[in-house]
């Protein structure tokens, strides 16, 4: 059988179709314009399961009524270091858009700014959040609550969520380090692309509706449960998320969040900033000698030097799109 050709198309001309197509679905032009560069930025890198993947999910959650496309952030409190939202059930990508200057001013002045999103949605990778502060030479943090998803501590159950928190530094010598993790053992996203392309899981990602391991991607998401990376050391860290993301921002926890099929899940945000020049310190410059010494133990890549260097040929050559893709732009652009 021949194999499809690719497609490939710039970011800019990816970019104003999702954004058209998300208007055409319910959202106004303020809120989809960061919706769609998320999209499109995943799409760009090479990261496909939470790119276009997920733009059936934005637009089904908005034609139901369970999230508002249209709906402005609210600013609750503020403090010299702190920023508290309410989303009033639309997405954290324009909360997030709309605060960025303030919280890079507050993190200047004080040191550290935290930024707290409550009653929102989040359906996206973490990392397009907080790479941009790192290239401004920030050191950021960010992690988000999902729906439950993974078993904690050994159960058989899921009590947390997926849980992604991100993490990001400035270098001297190159682009910034950024990372992006689940709590669990593969993403929500990658789980959905394994179905849909009717392939096994590897062993040790999941459990089925009756608490038992399978290979099976739709009987983990049929009921079933994912499972920590690391274990119980993974578990821990889906508990702290709870904790920063959903506790903190006044957000439902994993297990108090309604569970719609493909919908986002309704969630919280934790956000910190830290400038380090008001420490003193060039954190870029120091980034560099444990760089290298990372390189001289045999290790060639970096967190994020895949993504870079997808970017790279994207920017020669567009963002190649497959024809599954292709087929979700041209049903929800209708």
């Amino acid at each position: 059988m021949a194999q499809p050709v690719p497609q490939y198309i710039t970011e800019a001309a990816l970019l104003a179709r999702v954004e058209d197509t998300l208007v055409r679905n319910g959202f106004s032009p303020q809120v989809a314009a960061p919706i769609a560069a998320t999209i499109v930025a995943c799409e760009r890198d090479g990261t496909p399961s939470h790119g276009l993947l997920r733009l059936p999910g934005y637009i089904e959650a908005v034609r139901t009524g369970y999230a508002d496309g249209t709906v402005l952030p609210e600013t609750l409190s503020t403090r010299d270091s702190m920023i508290v939202l309410d989303a009033h059930q639309g997405f954290t990508h324009l909360a997030l858009a709309q605060s960025r200057d303030d919280l890079k001013q507050r993190a200047a002045r004080t040191g550290t700014a935290v930024l707290l999103i409550r009653n929102a949605h989040h359906f996206a990778a973490l990392w397009p959040d907080i790479e941009p502060f790192a290239a401004e030479g920030f050191v950021a943090m960010s992690c988000v609550t999902s729906r439950a998803r993974v078993t904690g501590w050994g159960g058989a159950k899921a009590v947390f969520g997926t849980n992604a928190s991100a993490f990001a530094c400035p270098r001297a010598e190159g682009p910034p380090i950024v990372w992006d993790q689940a709590a669990s053992v593969m993403s929500q996203g990658d789980v959905l692309r394994a179905a849909r392309e009717g392939r096994p899981l590897p062993e040790g990602v999941g459990v089925d509706a009756d608490g038992r391991p399978t290979t099976d991607a739709s009987r983990v998401l049929d009921g079933g449960a994912l499972v920590a990376f690391g274990g119980v050391k993974g578990a821990s860290i889906a508990f702290m998320v709870e904790i920063l993301a959903a506790a903190l921002s006044g957000s439902p926890f994993g297990i108090e969040a309604p569970v719609p099929g493909i919908m986002p899940s309704k969630c919280g945000q934790f956000l910190m900033l830290i400038d380090p020049r008001c420490a003193g310190t060039d954190v870029a410059a120091r980034v560099e000698p444990l760089v290298a010494a990372v390189h001289d133990a045999g290790t060639a890549l970096l967190p994020g030097s895949r993504r870079y260097a997808r970017r790279q040929q994207a920017a020669e050559h567009g963002i190649e799109l497959d024809q599954h893709s292709l087929d979700i732009l041209e049903r929800f652009a209708r």
